[in-house]
């Protein structure tokens, strides 16, 4: 049993590390290379990127809804239930994703403003948004393909696909910022055409994959058609608390960059460079809480709810052990960072020690990943997330840090100390809740079909 465990874990983890690295070096790239253009783009584009993060959050979320279902319906084998699945997830996407790329396209400086009142950082960050705009509609259906992919153990050809989209959105970074091969010099705005590009490849790779290599799943706009209310209704049930989840988390979160926003650009720009470091930091982590949710939801689509409890406890272990490295290794980044970082001296100062508060903050981060996102979501537990999240963020991390901010006006270091507290804050409800068991359930439904035709 234990090595069993142990093999299935790492078939699936290593492929989505592997994702999750090489999204951590697109973005670390991008600061690197805008950090020879200047401090003003970084800044632009970090701001800018919250956005991307929001609307990364409803796929994320309506990707859960979509893989806790498809991957207990895997256990039981029933394709088309995963492809009905499929097609409600498609829907939510490109309705939510048209109103992002719309305000994106047509009032990018409204929406800069909402981040940062500097004139600069407001035309910079607008350029780069209106080119966003493509991008982001691409995304929607890639992400939920992608979602369904991992859900059925297909992971090797999700990783590959972003391998592609991933390299070559690195390669037309340098073109478009440095003017290689003779392109314009764009800066920003060519962070963003890259971005769109490459985007754009990935999704006819995803096209390619389903038509030539995918034999049990497609991507198939029509499925958005396919009327079937009982998993109409298990999936609102399951994916509209998680989709809250993930937006009230992820909007919670981009205050933070509201209120460093407003703090100065030298704030701005060295928590730009700490978000990098932190990304590669979770990456063993969040890969790990990713792949045991997938994992977890086949074993309790088939029914075996023993196994699930113990593979719940072995995936706990590997969590503790996974955030501690990603400690480990944010501190070891940091002379390395602090070397080639090419800010201000007050921006300096600041990067140093935002790193180290993350040597810790990555270990309460990856512990309520893994329960939240991870274990609960598995068993369709997905209300408690909703609450804990939202009550945290909401009555306590953001209210916190304005006040420390605008009330007391705490030194910049303070403030951004006390907003890296609300993962551990929440710890004692989510342990708790783990410990219950009421996360371990079957989600999957009988004689689904023939329910529908009645």
């Amino acid at each position: 049993m234990k090595d069993r465990f142990y093999s299935q874990i790492l078939k699936l983890v290593v492929p989505i590390v592997i994702q999750n690295l090489l999204s951590a070096a697109v973005n670390s790239a991008d600061v690197v290379m805008l950090n020879y253009v200047g401090q003003s783009s970084i800044s632009a584009v970090s701001l800018a990127a919250n956005y991307a993060s929001v609307l990364f959050m409803v796929f994320y979320g309506l990707g859960t809804g979509a893989t806790l279902l498809s991957a207990q319906y895997w256990g039981k084998k029933d394709l088309q239930a995963i492809r009905v699945v499929e097609g409600i997830a498609l829907r939510f996407s490109v309705l939510i994703t048209l109103v992002f790329s719309g305000f994106a396209a047509f009032a990018p400086e409204l929406m800069m403003r909402l981040f940062t009142p500097d004139v600069e950082l407001i035309q910079i960050g607008a350029g780069y948004l209106r080119v966003m705009s493509v991008t982001y509609l691409c995304w929607s259906i890639i992400e939920i393909y992608l979602a369904i992919l991992r859900s059925i153990g297909k992971v090797t050809v999700s990783m590959v696909l972003n391998i592609l989209a991933f390299s070559l959105n690195i390669l037309l970074n340098a073109v478009f910022i440095f003017g290689l091969f003779g392109a314009p010099k764009l800066g920003a705005t060519g962070v963003a055409i890259a971005t769109a590009i490459s985007r754009i490849v990935e999704l006819l790779g995803c096209i390619f994959v389903s038509m030539a290599l995918s034999k049990d799943l497609k991507l198939n706009l029509a499925y958005m058609f396919i009327r079937n209310k009982a998993l109409l209704k298990d999936f609102i049930h399951l994916s509209l608390p998680a989709l809250g989840n993930d937006i009230s988390w992820s909007v919670a979160f981009s205050m933070y960059s509201v209120i460093l926003g407003h703090l100065g650009t030298d704030a701005v720009a060295a928590n730009s460079l700490v978000i990098v470091v932190r990304n590669f930091g979770t990456v063993l982590c969040f890969g790990t809480a990713s792949a045991g949710g997938i994992l977890l939801g086949n074993v309790m689509g088939e029914g075996d709810m023993e196994r699930a409890k113990e593979y719940a406890s072995k995936l706990m272990k590997l969590t503790v052990i996974t955030g501690a490295i990603g400690g480990v290794l944010i501190l070891i980044a940091t002379p390395f960072v602090m070397h080639f970082a090419s800010l201000s001296e007050t921006a300096m100062h600041y990067l140093k020690y935002m790193l180290l508060i993350n040597t810790y903050y990555v270990m309460g981060a990856a512990v309520n990943t893994t329960l939240i996102a991870g274990v609960f979501r598995a068993g369709g537990d997905t209300r408690f997330g909703l609450i804990c999240d939202t009550i945290d963020m909401w009555c306590y991390a953001v209210p916190l840090g304005f006040i420390a901010a605008f009330v007391f006006k705490l030194p910049v270091l303070w403030v951004y100390f006390l907003l890296c507290t609300d993962e551990f804050v929440k710890w004692p409800w989510v342990i708790k809740r783990y410990r219950s068991g009421k996360w371990l359930k079957n989600i999957t439904r009988e004689d689904l079909f023939a329910q529908a035709e009645k």
